[in-house]
């Protein structure tokens, strides 16, 4: 199925195999009848480049760390795990690492516009020196955060009596003895009652700072990229070259470097002279995971393109376009609505991109812009419901997608806190349904356990099932909850793991 050009993309033995998915971990699970916070719900997730680091960003403008650590314990055995001749099954297990405040409420005056402390988006950058880098936007201001582990400095050889010791916190033993350390939380103290011993000091100890062997994680702002966007940005993405990003909203895509602040340029503006004659908008963007000159966005009519930016300054023209091909007779009101593409990631291999739109998810090979190689349907069962969806807004709901490391599956959410995992290998018929909980099979139906068909029949068993139906269930026959919607989700890069987001807490699902 994934082919173009000259090249195959073939699948490893068992790769149409359906996964088995398994409940790994939660993270701020709700208990039943608690109200959640708006500003709790989770509006961002990312991995890290070697999956041993996860954040996540919330509508209260806080990003979330954790870390991996069922890795940890082997590393010191790996000699002794490789002379074994049977695979070691880990459970991928996360733990807090720590959080921190990265944007907080502001208000244009001169607009008149109130910037809300949503996390749009979280990008990872480069490791350096054993520090944690990552980039977070809202909707007008992005940041570099700096998160590293700093050795406390205390204060020792005071010339204060412990037992005197009233005002920023306790001395650490005698203060008269040099041979031993004595610290004092803060460097400072104060006390109404001191008084010189008889006699005074017999010497004087000049106060020293001494670093201990306590660490604290500091994350710290290094950059702050402010003041080049008119519109709400939608994206961010790294560069391959590891010294640049981009930044998109509706109507343009800036270049950054990461070291200059005060300048971007840019290289994609689509604003018409008159705001009139505005068809479309730029919906997301992402730099190809290698080439570092090239890079795709996708835009509100469905269509995606490809620029190369060695061909000019002011990247106006692209160098390949990639469009859906409509129905005949199948246009109407909602057809541009529903064609939007909310999403867009490059595979890890840069040859093809993932796209969602509100119906379905489309994998595309860079190599063939005649029309998507794979098309899974995901929302087909709502057809018939567009008009309810439109009214109460749930039509321009934005889910994001994702796939697996190694290019085999792909991933993206639904109502209800599910989320469907499909499987893009040659002749694989995996479509699984899964829900954002401890039992995550538990919404299995039928559609599951159905003899095998062909991708290309998939879609036509969706519609005979539920294309009629207006009694308010899913593709499972189960009844779906428009308030409950699984935006937010992302695939470990090197192994089966999937992180989501069902409200405020963070679902982890290994396979």
């Amino acid at each position: 199925m994934i082919n173009g050009g000259s090249e195959t993309a073939v699948a490893p033995v068992g790769g149409s195999q359906p996964l088995d998915w398994k409940f790994s971990q939660v993270f701020g699970e709700r208990t039943a009848g608690e109200e959640i916070q708006e500003v709790d719900i989770i509006s961002a997730i990312e991995f890290n480049r070697n999956g041993d680091h996860l954040a996540t960003g919330d509508r209260g403008g806080r990003v979330v760390l954790f870390e991996r650590t069922d890795t940890q314990d082997h590393v010191g055995h790996r000699r002794d795990l490789e002379k074994m001749d049977y695979p070691i099954n880990r459970h991928p297990e996360f733990r807090y690492k720590t959080e921190f405040q990265s944007h907080e409420p502001e208000f244009d005056y001169l607009k008149s516009l109130e910037i809300e402390e949503k996390i749009n988006k979280i990008r990872w950058c480069q490791s350096s020196n054993g520090a944690l880098f990552l980039l977070s936007t809202n909707d007008k201001t992005i940041k570099l955060w700096k998160v590293q582990e700093k050795k406390v400095k205390k204060v020792c050889n005071m010339n204060v009596d412990s037992t005197k010791a009233m005002g920023n916190g306790p001395i650490v033993g005698s203060s008269i003895s040099t041979s031993s350390k004595q610290y004092i939380a803060n460097g400072g103290c104060t006390s109404n009652d001191f008084s010189f011993p008889t006699g005074g000091f017999p010497s004087l100890h000049l106060p020293v700072v001494v670093t201990s062997h306590e660490t604290n994680l500091m994350a710290r702002c290094r950059r702050i990229y402010t003041h080049a966007h008119d519109y709400h940005i939608n994206s961010i993405s790294n560069n391959s070259d590891g010294e640049t990003f981009i930044s998109a909203d509706d109507l343009r895509i800036n270049l950054w470097n990461l070291e200059i602040s005060s300048q971007s340029f840019n290289i994609v503006d689509v604003k018409p002279a008159n705001m009139e004659d505005l068809t479309e908008v730029i919906t997301s963007a992402e730099f190809h995971p290698t080439h570092c000159n090239m890079l795709a966005y996708s835009s509100s009519k469905g269509s995606i393109r490809l620029i190369d930016m060695r061909q000019s300054a002011l990247c106006d023209t692209h160098s390949k376009l990639f469009e859906g091909q409509e129905a005949p007779g199948s246009r109407s009101f909602f057809t541009e609505i529903i064609a939007s593409i909310s999403d867009i990631k490059f595979a890890k291999d840069g040859r093809h991109i993932l796209t969602r739109d509100y119906m379905t998810l489309k994998l595309w090979d860079i190599n063939m812009d005649s029309g998507p190689v794979a098309t899974f349907q995901v929302h087909e069962y709502l057809r018939p419901k567009l008009c309810d969806l439109y009214e109460n807004d749930s039509i321009f709901d934005k889910f994001e997608c994702c796939l697996s490391g190694n290019g085999l599956r792909v991933a993206t959410g639904s109502y209800s806190n599910l989320f469907r995992v499909f499987g893009c290998s040659e002749g694989s018929t995996e479509a699984t349904t899964l829900e954002a909980s401890k039992n995550p099979m538990r919404r299995q139906g039928q559609a599951t356990s159905r003899p095998s068909r062909s991708l290309g029949n998939l879609s036509g068993v969706v519609r005979r099932v539920n294309g009629a139906d207006n009694s308010g269930v899913d593709a499972n026959g189960n009844a779906f909850d428009f308030t409950s919607k699984l935006l937010h989700l992302a695939w470990h890069p090197t192994e089966n793991s999937i992180a989501c987001a069902a409200s405020n807490s963070l679902y982890m699902y290994y396979a």
